[in-house]
């Protein structure tokens, strides 16, 4: 990988910015490179443009080889311990998905008692997923706002109750796909949750 590093808006070479004696450091390992940070004198972060996001991303480090080498050094003394913290660390975070899950699946059967449970619990595991950017781990996901627990089922049912995705498929505009199934999407929507209503009517 050619690296350059970028002074006053022009191109340089790392010899030309005094920094071709460093070492790269590919991202991945965190503690590795954190304390290969701590070792070296002089570091500086490597990033690449992503033309398709619009913006940069972290590729890796550049280190000094003496610091890299202590840091590698670092880590194998105490590589069990974390190899133990990480796994507590997992533990203890799919637990609490679990429990984020069930409460989200809660929410909905809340406000659409008509959803059948089994697919209440596919909508949450679905929207609540972790790292997935959906709507379950927003702010308001996580809180439990009506109008996240909402958009995830109507999400769900846009793709799995309508012709949505074959509408995509065969080429039709996002905005025009939803303005065609808006219907069929608000019909299965009245039902789960007029559900609610003709059992609260029976117990009355």
């Amino acid at each position: 990988m050619a690296l350059l590093v970028m002074e006053s808006g022009a191109p340089r070479c790392l010899d030309c910015a005094d920094l071709g004696h460093l070492v790269f450091l590919p991202r991945g390992d965190t503690a590795l490179t954190r304390r290969s940070r701590e070792e070296s004198a002089l570091w500086a972060v490597v990033v690449r443009f992503n033309r398709r996001k619009g913006r940069y991303e972290r590729q890796g480090v550049l280190v000094e080889e003496a610091g890299l080498a202590r840091a590698e050094e670092r880590c194998l003394a105490d590589a069990e311990a974390r190899r133990r913290r990480r796994a507590r660390d997992a533990r203890r975070r799919a637990a609490e998905d679990v429990r984020f899950a069930e409460a989200f699946a809660a929410e909905i059967r809340r406000l659409f008692p008509g959803c059948p449970d089994e697919r209440a619990a596919a909508i949450a595991s679905h929207a609540s997923a972790r790292g997935s950017g959906r709507v379950g781990r927003s702010a308001a996901g996580r809180a439990l706002s009506e109008g996240a627990v909402v958009s995830a089922v109507v999400a769900s049912v846009r793709h799995v109750d309508t012709p949505y995705d074959a509408l995509l498929m065969s080429g039709v505009a996002r905005h025009e796909a939803r303005r065609r199934i808006a219907g069929d999407v608000e019909a299965v929507l009245r039902e789960w949750r007029a559900a609610g209503a003709e059992v609260r009517e029976a117990a009355g």
